[in-house]
């Protein structure tokens, strides 16, 4: 029995399950989720981002199965560099990317402000590295309206660029196994940004890493998104298992079929 469609929310997943190119994944998955999120990357060696045919197919697929995309941008940008060369030419390969997957509507892009460094302080010089993730959005907003851009957490305070995430209108990428994995509460984050959030990324944690199955995933943490989900008069939302595999991919659903009778 499929899940999709079963949820008040769009049950989604990677571009990256079986171990292949984002089209066979996409017709591999389209009759079983209802959102794809479309991992992309570029760099001067390879690139997977998808060519205007490519595209095309893409956008069939979604009108045949009634799926939706969110799309990843790439995640090799640093749009807050002390480097002006390498902000600018960060902003201009999300620009690139959004350009082409336009046609296909996308229910979001999820958009990273990397740090210069890992940890709870993501740069030396917060004011220049704020500044520049600043001047950034304005960028990325000549391309797309605010609120499909969605900032994601990751491993420093997402109290550090909340006011700019607020004072553009963007909204928030609510990744669920990055606040599990880097020590931040995930009911603490849904209390304050839920109200902004479009798109949650849901992985467990275990051994060390993280993007494993939902079964890895703590059952309180995963009862309480599903609830709030679920909650009358809610926007619609896409709920991305961000695992990479079919066996996380089959667990995690696995996982989540016993609450669909919960939900009706």
């Amino acid at each position: 029995m499929t899940l999709k469609g079963r949820f008040p929310f769009r049950l989604g997943t990677t571009s990256y399950i079986i171990p292949d190119d984002v089209i066979p994944n996409v017709r591999h998955l389209a009759t079983q989720v209802d959102d794809i999120e479309l991992v992309l990357f570029e760099s001067d060696e390879m690139s997977n981002i998808p060519d205007p045919n490519a595209v095309r197919i893409l956008r069939d697929l979604a009108d045949e199965h009634a799926l939706s995309y969110t799309v990843h941008l790439p995640l090799d940008t640093y749009m807050g560099h002390a480097d002006e060369r390498i902000r600018r030419g960060s902003v201009e390969k999300c620009l690139r990317v959004i350009e082409r997957m336009a046609p296909l509507d996308p229910f979001a892009y999820v958009t990273h402000f990397h740090g210069d460094q890992r940890g709870l302080i993501p740069s030396d010089d917060m004011p220049r590295w704020l500044g520049n993730h600043r001047t950034s959005m304005e960028e990325l907003l000549t391309a797309a309206p605010p609120d499909l851009f969605c900032v994601e957490t990751l491993d420093y305070p997402f109290a550090l660029i909340e006011d700019i995430v607020a004072d553009f209108g963007a909204a928030v990428c609510l990744d669920i196994g990055h606040l599990i994995y880097y020590g931040h509460s995930p009911s603490d984050h849904l209390d304050r940004l839920l109200e902004q959030t479009r798109v949650l990324h849901m992985h467990g944690v275990a051994d060390g890493k993280d993007h494993r199955d939902l079964s890895n995933l703590d059952r309180t943490v995963l009862e309480d998104v599903l609830q709030r989900l679920s909650s009358p008069g809610e926007p619609d939302r896409v709920f991305t298992m961000e695992i990479f595999g079919e066996d996380d991919f089959t667990r995690s659903i696995e996982t989540l079929r016993r609450y669909v009778p919960c939900l009706q």
